[in-house]
């Protein structure tokens, strides 16, 4: 591992000072992902800045009426707040899907958004990888690729994003605000990833040197009754091989309202925006749940390893929005 400085930042504007000074500077929170890839030397950062300290540990009612939640809330204590389980409960359930009970309480909110893939070429330095290595070539096309992008790749990158917590933030139209040396900023979620495109190594669409410093949930009345459901190879806390994050408003036997957002099959939380439109004012059926999420994966673009994630998510789709059906009737 590269030697490193080690400084603590005593509140946010001077956090983001610190890293401002130092371009080779990274925000340390948890570490759960970063100390791990300066131990495999994908990064190599000459200091880290830790924020763990600074006031950012609370959550809290937003103004508008949702919750918002500082940037170094633990997982653990996010899975645990009353109003989370209760109002947005899919989101509880897959920060608890995420890793295991010491992770989460190390692993912070804004480190979850952040961290990196976990395509094996990415952590193999012996590895071409367009992501770690600008123009190297992606490996993973004509390689090892069973659990990497159905949607959303392109030439040049086909992994996925590793988040849990980021598809169920995707699912009720989260946003994140940040802080940089110019002033406060924010993005909602969905245009916080940037698309692969020829640069899978500019991942977020957050200015150079800003430090994330919480996330804010709006309200919404069909977060309440949601699910999350994480496919995974073994049974033990493992990264996903498909996800769902699903909500559904039902009233009279029509969807009023429905929330989609799908994990492990893109480099990005896929917001299934088609499937959405296509279900409004249909009837909450196994049929109609079928056709939207037909509607959503026409897009899919699998490889020869990775097909039976079309199958996989449609399937998902129809059984979590089932269930939701039931438990909505109860």
């Amino acid at each position: 591992m590269k030697e490193f400085q080690y400084q603590r930042a005593g509140d946010v504007p001077g956090a983001v000072a610190l890293l401002a000074a130092d371009p080779e500077a990274r925000f340390l929170g948890g570490g759960t992902n970063l100390v791990d890839l300066m131990k495999c030397g994908v990064e190599r950062p000459a200091r880290l800045v830790d924020i763990r300290r600074l006031p950012l540990d609370r959550i809290e009612p937003s103004r508008e009426g949702g919750l918002r939640i500082g940037a170094t809330v633990t997982n653990s204590d996010l899975a645990a707040h009353a109003e989370v389980r209760s109002r947005y409960p899919a989101l509880a359930q897959a920060v608890l899907a995420g890793a295991s009970g010491q992770l989460r309480n190390m692993a912070t909110v804004g480190g979850n958004l952040l961290q990196r893939t976990r395509c094996p070429y990415f952590a193999d330095l012996a590895k071409p990888c367009n992501k770690r290595a600008p123009g190297s070539g992606c490996p993973a096309i004509t390689g090892e690729h069973h659990n990497h992008a159905i949607l959303g790749a392109s030439d040049h990158c086909v992994a996925t994003h590793p988040s849990d917590m980021g598809v169920a933030l995707t699912a009720f139209d989260a946003i994140v605000q940040y802080e940089t040396a110019e002033g406060p900023g924010e993005l909602p979620l969905t245009e916080f990833y940037l698309p692969v495109g020829d640069s899978p190594h500019r991942e977020t669409a957050l200015p150079p040197g800003a430090l994330i410093t919480g996330v804010t949930l709006p309200p919404a009345r069909v977060a309440a009754n949601s699910r999350y459901r994480k496919v995974r190879e073994r049974a033990s806390y493992a990264f996903a091989i498909g996800s769902i994050a699903a909500a559904l408003d039902v009233r009279d036997g029509i969807v009023h309202d429905v929330r989609l957002a799908f994990g492990a099959v893109a480099s990005r939380p896929w917001r299934a925006r088609a499937a959405e439109r296509l279900l409004v004012g249909r009837p909450a059926d196994a049929e109609a749940f079928a056709a939207a999420a037909d509607a959503e994966l026409a897009a899919a673009r699998p490889l020869a390893g990775n097909a039976y994630k079309v199958t996989l998510i449609r399937n998902l789709v129809v059984s979590e929005l089932t269930t939701l059906v039931q438990e909505g009737t109860r």
